[in-house]
């Protein structure tokens, strides 16, 4: 049974003027008394065709205000967001042993995929490593890449190498299917763009029909050109090949090709990756480029 709360707390729903206007996210503040902030939630309602059914919530209480309830209310109040919003399912993610895992399962979340977070040190790689993985051949395709926003005359191509995604590993979360097209593919770099990253794009092609079928994401501190120091971690996000063409490690070349762009802007980066438990071809492609496990995270689901 969950910790009746023990101090004065006030639940504020505010807005958050940072989010998409495809995926609208609203957010709580929970204050005790004398309007002290106590904690916090978010809930991303994915606006995208295939995703319509899904939010995403984060919850994040003080250390010293935990076990006192104002989780708890803050919860109540995001999931009854969703269900007034008709959502089929709400997902959340904390680090396995942590406070968060213990209160998701708790709560009613059920465990539906373990996620293996991975670092690599630039400082501590060598460049070479990654050359001479490029330098091996793949008869039949090549890379290319760009920074920011797809170029229009590969926007339509790139687009539909997108679906590679649609089969990555998800465990039995109810994720649901995002389609992608160009609008949708300019958004995404132009967002996060905004925020002041820069998005960098590998992409392998058929070389023969000229066709993109695969492709890679770095995202980088400032404008791409190593111009922010104040930041010291790029992210991966996807990395996928179209089903037919799996199988002639364009995942493991697009990545090198990105890793070696990114220690050219600035090699005293770290880039992050986070990769499904269950996608052995990914983490195996992770060991070889010089990624380092630091945790896992649980992603969760509550069913509504």
């Amino acid at each position: 049974m969950p910790p009746r709360v023990t101090s004065v707390t006030r639940i504020t729903p505010l807005t958050d003027t940072a989010a998409a206007p495809s995926s609208p996210r609203p957010a709580w503040l929970a204050s005790g008394a004398e309007g002290v902030p106590l904690g916090s939630a978010f809930l991303r309602l994915f606006g995208g065709e295939g995703q319509r059914h899904l939010a995403e919530l984060e919850v994040s209480v003080h250390p010293a205000e935990r076990r006192r309830g104002v989780g708890t209310a803050l919860l109540d109040a995001a999931v009854g967001a969703a269900r007034a919003d008709r959502r089929r399912a709400v997902v959340a993610q904390a680090p396995e042993g942590s406070p968060g895992d213990a209160f998701l399962a708790a709560h009613g979340f059920r465990r539906v995929l373990p996620l293996t977070y991975a670092r690599l040190e630039l400082a501590g790689a060598d460049p070479g490593h990654f050359t001479r993985i490029l330098e091996q051949p793949c008869p039949g395709y090549h890379l290319i890449d760009w920074t920011g926003v797809v170029p229009p005359e590969l926007a339509e191509n790139y687009a539909a190498s997108r679906r590679a995604m649609d089969d990555m590993p998800m465990g039995d979360t109810d994720y649901g299917t995002v389609v992608w097209d160009v609008e949708r593919v300019v958004a995404a770099a132009e967002a996060i763009a905004k925020r002041g990253d820069s998005l960098h794009t590998v992409a392998a092609v058929h070389t023969a029909s000229g066709t993109i079928v695969g492709f890679s994401e770095l995202v980088l501190p400032g404008d791409g050109r190593g111009s922010d120091k104040s930041k010291s971690e790029g992210q991966h996000y996807g990395t996928a090949v179209l089903p037919e063409h799996r199988g002639h490690a364009l995942g493991l070349w697009m990545k090198a090709k990105a890793i070696l762009h990114a220690h050219h802007l600035d090699p005293r980066l770290a880039l992050l990756t986070d990769t499904a438990a269950d996608n052995a071809p990914m983490r195996q492609v992770n060991d070889v480029l010089g990624y380092r496990p630091t945790h896992t995270a649980i992603e969760y689901q509550l069913d509504l």
